[in-house]
């Protein structure tokens, strides 16, 4: 099992999940954060950081998002590695007052 970021986090992009990953299993997409599905381990640290709700365990993804488990899989491939807290992107529906 691995987790997986889907669509909430595209244009928005909070970063208090990767911060804190222990095995640095998140990528940095240019519109969205991706879960390297080979490097997680399933902790369940970064879901409860996600204030969007965009991370599930990939057979708890819903139905209308699956698609993002592959897309995690290839995505996260060709992505740095982010381990630190961002400024996220701007988006009416998820933006943090603290930045």
């Amino acid at each position: 099992m691995a987790y997986v970021v889907t669509e909430p986090c595209r244009n928005c992009k909070y970063t208090y999940c990767a911060a804190v990953c222990p095995v640095e299993a998140f990528r940095e997409g240019a519109d969205c954060l991706y879960i390297e599905p080979s490097v997680c381990i399933d902790c369940n640290k970064c879901r409860p950081e996600c204030p969007v709700e965009a991370i599930y365990p990939d057979y708890d993804v819903p139905s209308i998002w699956r698609s993002w488990i592959s897309e995690n899989a290839e995505r996260s491939k060709r992505s740095p590695i982010i381990s630190d807290v961002k400024v996220p992107l701007k988006k009416t529906d998820c933006i943090d007052p603290n930045f």
